[in-house]
């Protein structure tokens, strides 16, 4: 077995601007119904939990070691625990990438302060060829 680790950082201040900008349209593209309803429930936090997902799916594609494929960013998902804590589902093309690349459990943590969001993914893997992956 092997460890992936996948981490991003977002300016909250440019996901404020999408948000503006392109409104419903882009909320609806990037997040699922579930991650809308929890970061829409606190409306002073909002943008925040917007940009922390937003960096938890960007994380997660790099734990993917994901080259040219694209997939649905809805099918990268954070939910959220009854304790609070934060866990990670992934759904369709991802789920059958994270299959493919050996993943057996993955683990994510999400955080914001002031103007940045952040997020890693850590992914314990069977160890696999260059041409089980592909």
């Amino acid at each position: 077995m092997k460890v992936v680790v996948g981490i991003d950082l977002v300016q909250v201040s440019d996901i404020a601007r999408s948000l503006e900008v392109l409104g419903e349209r882009y909320i609806r593209r990037i997040w699922t119904a579930d991650e809308i309803a929890y970061c829409t429930a606190s409306p002073e936090m909002s943008t925040a939990r917007f940009a922390a997902r937003f960096a938890a799916k960007e994380a997660t594609l790099k734990a993917l070691r994901l080259h040219d494929q694209g997939i649905d960013w809805r099918a990268i998902e954070v939910r959220q625990t009854p304790a609070g804590w934060c866990e990670l589902q992934l759904h369709g093309d991802a789920a059958a990438l994270a299959d493919r690349a050996g993943w057996i459990s993955a683990s994510i943590s999400l955080s914001h302060e002031g103007d940045y969001a952040t997020a890693m993914v850590g992914v314990l893997t069977r160890i696999t060829t260059d041409t089980e992956q592909q």
